[in-house]
């Protein structure tokens, strides 16, 4: 019998709607790939923090609207509040992105973001531009902080490098990190931007310290790290006004004073939702005390959850590295998590007047623009690059096998 071609309308369309079914249906399955790998925890705990930062914004957003409003021009209460809203979204996007990524990938763009960042900070003293006296922001169509999006870049750029040693132990791989650091400490420190400095430097640390490095070489460079701290304070005066202001003891006027008189004044459960008036005398009440507005409205058990948060944050991650075997998603995913756990310690100690001001936000619930989105991509690195096959099995880690008993 002799056979038939199929029936197909004119105009090709069936192939052509076959074709676009299995394009969704591809689509589909990579979510649903996507889904199974990554660290839902992790995404939980990140998610709960932008949320909690969605109302802190709300609640903080009047004091700074009205501090930056004029005779001529009026700020919205919630002017903040509403760019906050476009820079999570625009945050959530570059996370999902980045955390959808295959970990190659991942890597390869953050050593390319790192890459440019670093002209970009180069770039800056010759055309950035300055906000409150420091010059950080270069205009690319929108104003860009380089050293935000160097953060995240930073952490996989220096696992890069450092995993090098995996392929040629005899590489000076901490030489090479040491001499990057160096010279993104002395660009930073330029700007004026003592506090990012100290952030980079501790991730820095962090990440030799897992790579392997020596005792001996441990005490050199806490010995270094000493002697930095000494002649920044000798010569470096954004260190040394923030050092003595912060050992002389300050005032009632002084913002980190104020911070922690708003924090403690809500007691343990606060004042309520825009109730609060001790925040009204606070500067950057949206930035960098934000900690201290929540500790206002919402009370010190508010403030022990979000600290809670953070703790948790960083255990997940450093408990799932735990099995990891790969040099490279060791380092990197450390590096990150530090990054993000080491800005929020510092921002919450200068509100308990704890440390002295490092003029830093805290990292996902703050207000920000180049840092939101930063943060988030940061995120978006770290969910991508610990990213696990759920049908590989894995031993579950146990406390004795840390030599707790219980």
């Amino acid at each position: 019998m002799a056979s038939h071609p199929p029936l197909v309308p004119r105009g090709g369309k069936v192939s052509l709607e076959s074709g676009g079914a299995r394009t969704r249906a591809n689509r589909r399955s990579d979510f649903a790939i996507w889904w199974r790998e990554i660290d839902r925890t992790l995404l939980a705990l990140v998610l709960t923090l932008m949320a909690i930062g969605t109302v802190a914004v709300a609640a903080s957003s009047p004091v700074s609207a009205r501090r930056l409003s004029t005779a001529s021009v009026r700020l919205d209460d919630l002017h903040f509040f509403y760019f906050h809203i476009r820079f999570q979204l625009l945050g959530l996007v570059a996370m999902i992105g980045a955390s959808m990524l295959p970990r190659e990938r991942a890597r390869q763009a953050g050593i390319l973001l790192c890459g440019a960042m670093l002209v970009a900070l180069w770039l800056v003293p010759l055309v950035g531009f300055s906000v409150n006296g420091a010059k950080r922001w270069i205009n690319l169509g929108m104003s860009l902080q380089p050293s935000e999006f160097l953060k995240p870049a930073f952490a996989i750029g220096m696992a890069w490098i450092l995993s090098w040693r995996a392929r040629d132990p005899g590489l000076p791989v901490v030489e090479i990190a040491t001499g990057v650091m160096m010279m993104i400490g002395g660009l930073l420190m330029f700007q004026p931007d003592f506090g990012s400095t100290i952030l980079f430097i501790g991730v820095w640390f962090v990440m030799i310290l897992m790579s392997g490095m020596a005792l001996k070489r441990v005490g050199m460079v806490g010995g270094a790290g000493l002697a930095f701290l000494l002649l920044a304070y000798m010569f470096y005066d954004n260190a040394r006004h923030r050092i003595d202001a912060f050992f002389s003891g300050g005032s009632a006027f002084d913002q980190v004073d104020l911070a922690q008189r708003t924090l403690l004044a809500g007691g343990w459960t606060g004042s309520g939702l825009w109730l609060g008036t001790r925040k009204l005398g606070l500067p950057e009440a949206h930035t960098d005390y934000i900690f201290s507005v929540i500790g206002e409205e919402f009370g010190l058990v508010a403030c022990a959850i979000i600290v809670a948060l953070y703790l948790a944050l960083v255990l997940r991650v450093l408990l799932r590295l735990l099995e990891e075997e790969d040099l490279f998603t060791t380092l990197a995913a450390a590096g990150l998590v530090a990054q993000i756990g080491g800005q929020a310690f510092i921002n919450i100690l200068v509100n308990l007047q704890m440390f002295p001001s490092k003029g830093m936000t805290l990292p996902l619930v703050s207000y920000g623009g180049s840092s939101t989105i930063a943060l988030c991509l940061g995120v978006g690195f770290l969910l991508s690059i610990t990213r696990r096959n759920p049908f590989i099995k894995r031993e579950r880690f146990k406390l004795a096998s840390v030599g707790i008993r219980v």
